[in-house]
């Protein structure tokens, strides 16, 4: 897959069949647009194409919106690419490309530097200034320019519409196993292993100290879970500690992964890092002892789970 920082720099001689927006988790409702995208391009003989934007677009045109993001700009392109995407724009989205009216986003984008053939976009999906056109002035615009719209309707999961919206609300709510089914996959979370202060060492449990670099990315409710992590590609149990360890008299919030019969030195490397269940709240103990029994009681419920 290429992967493309401006949409100015893309170029091809084929037309395109494309979908855009922000694409947040590639969830298993963005797949069903990514297979319908892949099909007609091999069936067309066009260019398959996925136009993002960076920052959020809402970050943009709102002065008071905040939002954290379920995946990196490098975890987007690497669900992107197993999903067969052929071309990944990442546009930069400031406020001169907010302003350009639906026509202008059409004619000037769509039409003449994507080269448009077939759009296939999602059931809500807005564009244009204010987000002032939708599906049906797409349709007219396709018409008028010669390009084919089609749109695939939300994808169903137990009578409930997946969205990035309600997989954020079930992390930070700490339902893992309701976001992972709507993802399709484990919920990642990508980082350096930095030093901290060693205080895991002391009591048997020693950590990797995760520092996720990008700040607009989502970490789930504080809490333990069971993890996997890829490292020097390989796959590694573990379970994870997202908080502030109270019981250590610490107030800072840190990601902190225990590797399951693992003892190798990964300081400064980049390691991934699968979230699969959680196991409990973050808790504040009344000695170490206590938190050392607990930790014991973790990793026997995270080696049973690995058994299973």
């Amino acid at each position: 897959m290429k992967i493309y920082q401006s949409l100015y720099d893309f170029n091809t001689v084929k037309k395109t069949v494309l979908t855009l927006g922000t694409f947040d988790g590639v969830h298993v409702g963005h797949a069903a647009i990514l297979s319908q995208i892949c099909n007609a391009a091999k069936e067309e003989d066009l260019e398959s194409v996925i136009l993002t934007f960076f920052p959020h677009p809402r970050l943009i045109v709102s002065t008071n919106y905040d939002i954290k993001l379920l995946n990196t700009m490098d975890e987007k392109a690497i669900l992107l690419e197993k999903n067969g995407i052929q071309n990944f724009i990442i546009h930069p989205f400031d406020k001169a490309f907010s302003e350009l009216s639906p026509r202008e986003f059409v004619a000037q984008v769509l039409v003449e530097k994507l080269k448009v053939q077939k759009i296939i976009i999602g059931h809500d999906h807005k564009f244009g200034k204010n987000r002032a056109a939708d599906f049906n002035d797409l349709i007219d615009f396709g018409k008028e320019f010669g390009f084919e719209v089609a749109e695939i309707s939300a994808q169903q999961i137990n009578d409930v519409s997946v969205s990035s919206t309600k997989i954020r609300n079930s992390l930070l709510e700490g339902n893992i196993a309701l976001a992972n089914q709507y993802l399709g996959y484990p919920y990642v979370l990508s980082g350096n292993v930095v030093k901290g202060r060693q205080l895991g060492r002391t009591i048997g449990f020693p950590t990797a100290n995760i520092e996720v670099p990008e700040d607009y990315k989502l970490i789930p409710k504080n809490g333990v879970y069971i993890v996997t992590v890829i490292v020097n590609n390989e796959m590694v149990p573990g379970m994870m500690n997202i908080g502030v360890k109270p019981t250590l008299g610490e107030n800072n919030l840190s990601v902190e992964v225990h590797l399951l019969n693992f003892d190798k030195d990964i300081y400064n490397q980049k390691i991934q890092v699968n979230v699969l269940e959680r196991l409990r709240d973050e808790q504040k103990f009344a000695s170490f002892e206590k938190l050392q029994s607990q930790i014991e009681l973790d990793k026997q419920n995270t080696i049973r789970y690995f058994q299973k």
